[in-house]
């Protein structure tokens, strides 16, 4: 019996799964520090606003390659599923945990850069983007490289089935 639509949907739930955990514990993270800024200086809900969100786009990326692997597998399309041998199904698999990874590690850290960034901004807002956009989308960076490897090896490195 061959696994590979199974083990391809695992592929494609770890990257939604995976990425989005670490967003919403990268959120949790600023948003805790922006609540507490904001308490006092609600003026500065904008500039606390951007960075709180940051980490929530890594959970977008693992959608996004979950998306993909669901779309070549015509989840969507009037056809169905094609049968996928377990070789194809381990190959998808692989081919989604560098963003399921990425994007986990990614976001929990960009919450924690972010939090600084919000308490930095606190006390002086002039430096709100300067240090603390700008150090947040640093490690946004690494999120974005995991989506590019995991997106080359979904379009460019798999053989998908053509048809039922």
């Amino acid at each position: 019996m061959d696994y590979g639509l199974t083990l391809a949907l695992i592929g494609a739930g770890l990257a939604a799964l995976l990425a989005g955990i670490g967003s919403a514990i990268g959120i949790g993270t600023a948003g805790r520090s922006a609540t507490g800024v904001l308490s006092e200086k609600p003026e500065r809900y904008g500039q606390m606003f951007i960075m709180v969100v940051l980490p929530g786009t890594q959970g977008f990326y693992g959608f996004l390659a979950a998306f993909l692997v669901m779309l070549n597998l015509n989840f969507f399309g009037e056809e169905g599923v094609p049968e996928l041998s377990t070789t194809l199904g381990l190959q998808v698999l692989i081919a989604c945990l560098p963003i399921a990874f990425a994007g986990l590690v990614s976001a929990i850290f960009q919450g924690r850069v972010c939090s600084g960034g919000i308490l930095m901004a606190a006390k002086r807002p002039e430096m709100a983007f300067k240090a603390g956009v700008v150090y947040a989308v640093m490690v946004e960076v690494y999120a974005v490289l995991g989506l590019l490897v995991t997106m080359f090896m979904l379009l460019f490195g798999i053989n998908w089935p053509t048809g039922v």
